[in-house]
C-alpha cells in the first residue's frame, strides 16, 4: 500500500493499524448493529467561504468551538464508529493536522488525487480503506445535525441515504434533490422535482466505487452520479429525517450563522423545567456558545459554579442578602454551562456528569448553611433554624439521589418537567433561595425550600415506576 505523500504533506493512504498495534483497534463479538468505518469528505474549495477564510479550508471554519471537520469526526465516534477516514484535498495539510490530533489511531486522513473534479472523486480516495467493510457510513463535513438525527439512521443495516421530506425554501434550494418512489431511492440531482432532499448522510456498500467509476466514465464526477447508478443496481432506501431534528449544510456564511443559532438553541433540552427554560438557559446558552471558542474544560465550568455556589453562601452567612441571592442565581445559570459546553465540544462523559453531580451537591448544602446563618441571627428559637437547615438539606439532596436511583434501577422516571413547577429541582431550589435572599426573608426561603422539596419528593416516590415505557 503506497504511503507516498503529495506536494501539501499529506499521505494518499493510510494503513489500518493491525488488532494488537497501539492504536488499539475495537474489535466486537458477532454481527455490529452499525458500520465499523465512517468516511467524511472535507476536500472541497467552497468559493463562497473565501471571503470569511481567506482562502482558506472550510472545513476549519469554526462552530460551537470547534472546526467544521472536528465537529464531524466527533460525532461520527460518538454515534460508535471506530475508526473515521477523513478525505483531503483543497489545502490538505493544515485540514489534515486538525484532524491527526482528534483521536490518533482511530482517525485518519487520506488525500484525494483530482478532489477538483467532485465529490466523487473524492469518494474514490477511501476505497482500499473500506474494501472489505459490509457497509460503511459517509458524511460531508460540512454538514450539522442535532443529537439524535442519525442515531436511528446509523442503525439501518442497508444501503440508504437520510433525507429530509419538508426542507425549507432555502434548502430545497440549494440540497440535492432525491426520487423517491415510496422509500426507494431512484435518483438523486439537483433538478429533480421531488420533495425531499438528501441530507448528505449515506450507508454504502463497496459497490460504489465502482459506480462512481462508471459515472465518472460518462462525466459525472459528482457523489450523486454515484448513488443514483448505485440505485440503479440494489435497493437503496430513504430514511426520513426524525421528528424534531434538524441539520444545516453549511455553505454560505448565512449557513454557518443559522447553524449556529440552531446549536445554542439546540442546548435547550426537552426535559428543563420553567426555571431553566425560561430563565436559566437564555443566560446560559449565550454565555456558552460566547464561551465556546476558548475550548474550556467543562470540568472548569463545574468547579467555577461551585465557587459562585460557595460564595453566595458565604456572603448569605454574613447577611448580604441582595449580593449573596443575586450570587446565587448565577451558580444556578452557570451550573448548566459545564453541560452545554460538554455538549457544543461533543465531549460530554459520565465522569463529567458525575463530578458535576458531587459539586452540585456540595454547592448546595453551603448554601443552605449560609442561609441558615443568617437565620440564626434574627431568630428567636435557634432549633427550628437548625431543623429547617437540616430539612432543606435533606431534600436538596434527595432530590437528586432519587431520580439516580430510579435510573440506576431502570423504573420509568417520574414526570420531571411537570413536577419542576414546583421549584423543588436544584434550578427552582435557587431561584427561590434567590427571590427569598432579595427580600431579606432567610427564615421563609428555608420554610420554601423545605416545602417544595418535601412535595416534589413525595410526588417522585409516588409516580416513579407508574406510568407504561415509551415504545
Amino acid at each position: 500500500m503506497s504511503e507516498a505523500l503529495t506536494s501539501e504533506g499529506v499521505g494518499r493512504l493510510a494503513r489500518r493499524p493491525e488488532p494488537d498495534s497501539a492504536a488499539g483497534a475495537v474489535t466486537s463479538a458477532g454481527p455490529r448493529s452499525i458500520p465499523r468505518i465512517g468516511v467524511l469528505l472535507a476536500a472541497g474549495r467552497s468559493e463562497r467561504f473565501h471571503p470569511m477564510t481567506g482562502g482558506g479550508s472550510k472545513a476549519l471554519v469554526r462552530l460551537g468551538g470547534l472546526p467544521l471537520v472536528e465537529r464531524a469526526v466527533r460525532s461520527l465516534l460518538a454515534l460508535g464508529l471506530e475508526e473515521v477516514i477523513v478525505v483531503v484535498g483543497y489545502r490538505a495539510s493544515p485540514v489534515a493536522a486538525v484532524v491527526g490530533r482528534i483521536a490518533p489511531g482511530r482517525v485518519r486522513a487520506v488525500y484525494a488525487e483530482g478532489w477538483e473534479a467532485g465529490n466523487g472523486a473524492s469518494l474514490a480516495a477511501a476505497e482500499e480503506l473500506v474494501a472489505d467493510e459490509p457497509l460503511f457510513l459517509l458524511q460531508t463535513s460540512d454538514h450539522v445535525f442535532s443529537e439524535g438525527a442519525q442515531s436511528g439512521f446509523i442503525r439501518a443495516r442497508k444501503p440508504a441515504v437520510l433525507v429530509d421530506l419538508s426542507p425549507e425554501a432555502s434548502a430545497w434550494g440549494e440540497g440535492t434533490r432525491v426520487h423517491l418512489e415510496g422509500t426507494r431511492v431512484l435518483a438523486l440531482g439537483k433538478h429533480i422535482e421531488r420533495p425531499a432532499i438528501d441530507c448528505g448522510v449515506f450507508l454504502l456498500p463497496p459497490t460504489v466505487f465502482e459506480c462512481q467509476r462508471r459515472a465518472a466514465a460518462e462525466g459525472d464526477f459528482g457523489l450523486a452520479g454515484a448513488v443514483t447508478r448505485l440505485s440503479q443496481t440494489i435497493p437503496v432506501t430513504a430514511i426520513p429525517l426524525p421528528p424534531g431534528s434538524w441539520w444545516q449544510d453549511v455553505d454560505t456564511p448565512e449557513d454557518l450563522r443559522a447553524a449556529r443559532v440552531g446549536l445554542r438553541r439546540s442546548l435547550v433540552r426537552e426535559s428543563d423545567g420553567p426555571v431553566s427554560r425560561y430563565l436559566n438557559r437564555p443566560l446560559s446558552t449565550r454565555l456558552s456558545s460566547a464561551l465556546a471558542p476558548l475550548r474550556l474544560s467543562p470540568d472548569l465550568m463545574s468547579f467555577v459554579a461551585l465557587l459562585l455556589g460557595l460564595l453566595a453562601a458565604g456572603l448569605l452567612a454574613a447577611g448580604e442578602g441582595v449580593v449573596g441571592g443575586v450570587t446565587a442565581h448565577a451558580a444556578s445559570v452557570v451550573d448548566g454551562v459545564d453541560g452545554e459546553v460538554a455538549r457544543l465540544q461533543i465531549r460530554a462523559r459520565p465522569r463529567g456528569a458525575m463530578l458535576d453531580g458531587v459539586l452540585d451537591r456540595l454547592a448546595d448544602a453551603a448554601i443552605m448553611a449560609g442561609l441558615a446563618l443568617w437565620a440564626l441571627a434574627r431568630a428567636p428559637r435557634p432549633s427550628v433554624v437548625l431543623v429547617l437547615a437540616v430539612a432543606a438539606t435533606a431534600g436538596a439532596l434527595l432530590s437528586m439521589a432519587t431520580k439516580d436511583r430510579a435510573a440506576a434501577l431502570g423504573l420509568v422516571p417520574a414526570p420531571e418537567r411537570g413536577l419542576a413547577f414546583l421549584l423543588g429541582g436544584r434550578d427552582g431550589r435557587l431561584l427561590l433561595v434567590a427571590l427569598g435572599s432579595l427580600a431579606g426573608r432567610p427564615i421563609l426561603t428555608l420554610i420554601a425550600v423545605t416545602a417544595t422539596s418535601a412535595l416534589s419528593l413525595a410526588l417522585r416516590l409516588l409516580l416513579v415506576g407508574r406510568r407504561p415505557r415509551a415504545v
